[in-house]
């Protein structure tokens, strides 16, 4: 299915740019632009370059929530508004309302660039935060796509391949940036390493299996492709390179010895994502609510004013459990690392 046992992860939000993309594809990584948060337009720029370069590559996509926020959520999310305010004034940012269900913010452009991929087939899709709908899978598949579905468990990973998806990206907890995680917790979930998770997963499902999280370096590649990984995907690993479009604040904190552990929370987004302990972690996360997109626009411009303050205990440092081989200069060079090693 692909041509290398490296993938580049899609890291949206900024992270993956298309110089990143282009730069990793070039050092013999498969590819992958990263769709959430942008319009169909805003895609279709991103993947232009790629398709332009002539080597097959991918997309992933966010899978919109389908029904309002239950009750008790809502009214949490209210409260965590309020109690926002106080950070917001400190770095002189306002709490903005989320958008309207209306609004194709909330369903992150799901039903355009959907249309757009149809429409001009890539080579893989994937999908996070949900399972694509059995008639999107099929019509991708009919426009000559393979369709990938991430998880975080085995029962995850079974109700992924009843949508008839061609593989799995099987994502450890130890990953940085937002679990993929779509059903309650179950015991795979706390599985302590990815080879044990990737096990688990592939005696349940038929299916090529991507190995993510905590792939800081080859040991940790070289340990899920033995586990039956056809490839690994990195990215804490890519967001020091110099293609990254991570913010610099970020960059150096992942080199910043300040900085000592990881930790789930939502009090970024609404949904648990691994980051960097700082103060915004610490404050926040017992009382933020399970209110995913609405908290990420709640906290957006919160995080670009601590962004243009070099406020680093206010922004979201996401980081996977190995940050601390995370490497500066060329993304090449990392990728080549790898490659040569495995």
């Amino acid at each position: 299915m692909f041509e290398s046992p490296i993938i580049a992860a899609p890291m949206a939000g900024g992270t993956t740019t298309t110089d990143l993309a282009l730069a990793t594809q070039r050092a013999g990584a498969f590819a992958f632009a990263a769709g959430g948060y942008k319009s169909a337009e805003q895609l279709a720029a991103d993947i232009g370059p790629l398709r332009d370069a002539g080597t097959g590559f991918g997309v992933n996509l966010f899978v919109p929530r389908t029904g309002p926020l239950a009750a008790a959520d809502a009214a949490a999310l209210t409260a965590y508004r309020s109690e926002l305010w106080a950070t917001a004034a400190r770095l002189g940012a306002d709490v903005p309302t989320a958008p309207a269900p209306e609004d194709p913010r909330a369903r992150d452009f799901w039903e355009e660039k959907i249309e757009l991929l149809l429409r001009e087939p890539v080579l893989v899709v994937s999908f996070t935060f949900g399972l694509a709908p059995v008639d999107v899978v099929a019509a991708l598949q009919a426009a000559g796509t393979w369709v990938m579905a991430s998880v975080t468990s085995v029962a995850e990973a079974v109700a992924a391949a009843a949508t008839g998806v061609d593989a799995l990206v099987v994502q450890h907890r130890s990953a940085g940036g937002h679990s993929a995680a779509f059903l309650p917790a179950t015991a795979s979930v706390l599985t302590a390493t990815l080879p044990q998770l990737l096990a688990e997963v592939h005696a349940a499902v038929n299916l090529p299996l991507v190995g993510a999280g905590g792939v800081s370096g080859p040991a940790q590649a070289r340990a899920a492709l033995d586990a039956g990984a056809v490839a690994v995907a990195l990215g804490t690993a890519l967001v020091r390179t110099d293609e990254s479009g991570a913010r610099q604040l970020h960059k150096d904190a992942l080199a910043d010895p300040a900085f000592a552990q990881t930790r789930m929370t939502r009090a970024f987004t609404g949904k648990p994502a691994r980051a960097l302990v700082n103060d915004f972690v610490r404050e926040h996360s017992a009382t933020a609510p399970d209110a995913y997109p609405e908290v990420h626009f709640l906290t957006a411009p919160l995080r670009a004013a601590a962004a243009s303050s070099g406020d680093a205990q206010a922004l979201n440092l996401w980081a996977g459990t190995g940050w601390k081989s995370a490497q500066d200069g060329p993304a090449a060079a990392v990728i080549e690392g790898f490659l040569r090693e495995l």
